[in-house]
């Protein structure tokens, strides 16, 4: 089994990641991890702390000459902000530094003093920072990696900021093109109007949230089950990219839109080839039924709420003072969609790497690729 654990504060020395289960003989490239890395820091609309850090992956254990070794990996990435709030983030020593107390809706501030009985939001607020999620991009990296051995890539791409949307009858999501985007948006006049949206928000001191879709090509048929509830695959990827910072929604396939329109027009019918190969015409199902891949492409599609940092904050509490007051402000973005994107292709890319090992087993990647091919080859010949 995959499982992967990460730890570090938003303003603390380090990020440190932790992924267990990879079997031996994998080949890394590194400057492949930080590739990603610098994804998740791009996209118009990123805040200051983007200015501050150039994030880079230091691989501490687990690799040896570029291959994995079947023990756990241990990957750190340098928080250079830290040396301006070494004082304030010490683990050790006199505290100081103003408390914050003005917790901000929509944050887990307040719910967190609350729940772990601290008096200062910012015990909180540094480890709820989606900063973690560097660290999840440099693990999914990894995985990355490991999928494209059998052939899986993941891609995603911006379908709506800010309430303006691509208009899809534009594009071909089947063989996307590469466009320049400062927001990974597949459609040019759409990331325009988008780009102004922005601008208006952060002249107006707010922030706008928007929908990512993420698509995963070369999946086999078959990883999941729907044996149990918490084997099957729709409901193991929806929960890793739930667990996303600010993100509250997520479909897959068509979605909600499956609740409006009758099975005649949803689920997708089976045809015969020339050469009696079953294919389908649709995909509404993206990818998945019955809680497994079907050979088609997965596609996921995720809601990110506005970051909860406004530079013209909203109403709050005051926890300590038990007075009404403006939330407290801290460095932050106008949006983050084009960067929660990438963040989703690695808890993606994380949970297929899981199914894969499940399914084709092995301590070493030898093996794994055997028993893929066989599995694959039995697959065909039905």
């Amino acid at each position: 089994m995959l499982k992967f654990i990460t730890a570090g504060e938003s303003h603390g020395p380090f990020l440190t990641g932790i992924l267990e289960g990879l079997p031996a003989g994998l080949s890394l490239n590194l400057d492949k991890i930080n590739e990603e890395l610098k994804r998740r820091q791009g996209g118009y609309g990123r805040g200051g702390r983007m200015k501050i850090e150039t994030d880079k992956a230091n691989i501490l254990s687990g690799v040896r000459f570029s291959e994995t070794l079947g023990s756990p990996i241990t990957v750190q990435i340098v928080n250079k902000d830290f040396e301006n709030w070494r004082e304030k983030m010490s683990a050790f020593g006199e505290i100081c530094g103003e408390k914050v107390t003005a917790v901000r809706p929509g944050h887990a501030d307040l719910n967190g003093v609350l729940k772990y009985d601290r008096n200062d939001a910012r015990d909180i607020l540094e480890r709820s920072s989606a900063r973690e999620t560097a660290m999840r991009v440099a693990l999914g990296a990894i995985c990355k990696q490991f999928l494209e051995k059998f052939g899986v890539e993941i891609f995603s791409h911006i379908i709506k900021i800010g309430g303006v949307s691509v208009d899809e009858s534009k594009i071909d999501l089947e063989n996307p093109q590469k466009v320049e985007s400062d927001l990974n948006v597949l459609d040019p006049e759409a990331e325009k109007l988008m780009k102004a949206k922005i601008d208006e928000a952060r002249e107006n001191g707010d922030t706008l949230g928007g929908v990512f879709e993420i698509r995963v090509k070369g999946a086999p048929v078959g990883l999941g089950s729907h044996i149990s509830f918490d084997a099957r695959l729709d409901g193991k990827l929806a929960g890793a990219i739930m667990s996303i910072q600010a993100i509250k929604g997520v479909e897959i396939g068509a979605g909600f839109k499956v609740a409006d329109l009758p099975g005649s027009q949803i689920h997708d019918e089976m045809f015969l080839d020339d050469n009696k190969r079953i294919y389908r015409k649709t995909n509404n199902a993206g990818g998945i039924e019955g809680g497994m891949t079907n050979g088609e492409t997965i596609i996921i599609r995720a809601a990110m709420k506005p970051i909860p940092t406004l530079m013209r904050p909203l109403n709050s509490v005051d926890i300590e003072k038990k007075v009404e007051i403006k939330a407290s402000k801290e460095r932050s973005d106008v949006t983050a969609v084009t960067a929660a994107a990438v963040v989703g292709e690695a808890m993606t890319a994380y949970i297929l790497a899981d199914a894969m090992l499940e399914t084709f087993g092995g301590a070493n990647m030898t093996d794994i690729l055997n028993n893929f091919k066989a599995y694959n080859e039995r697959i065909n010949s039905k």
